[in-house]
């Protein structure tokens, strides 16, 4: 569980870099996505490349904070967790549990 949660920082080190770095968001290029809810307000995109690294991006109209879950067997208990959002002062946080 320690490697996945390690790998799912790296992940989300390397996509948003490009918005520490430039200022400006950088959409990667994913070739898949979904909707994952009936009102249309969380939005997947993913990729993987040769060597099985996948990248997510998550968009949610929130107010705040968002958690995503991934699990080998669909249920919330033994999941690993990410959790990120943005403090009143406009820092960012994330969390991996």
């Amino acid at each position: 569980m320690a490697v996945l949660s390690s790998r799912i920082l790296d992940m989300l080190f390397l996509l948003f870099l490009p918005c520490f770095c430039s200022g400006q968001p950088a959409p990667p290029l994913l070739r898949f996505s979904i909707f994952l809810d009936p009102s249309n307000m969380v939005y997947l995109r993913w990729d993987h490349d040769e060597q099985e690294l996948m990248t997510f991006e998550l968009q949610v109209n929130t107010t705040g904070w968002v958690a995503f879950g991934f699990s080998p067997h669909g249920e919330l208990p033994g999941s690993d967790i990410v959790i990120g959002g943005v403090f009143p002062n406009g820092s960012i946080y994330f969390s991996v549990s």
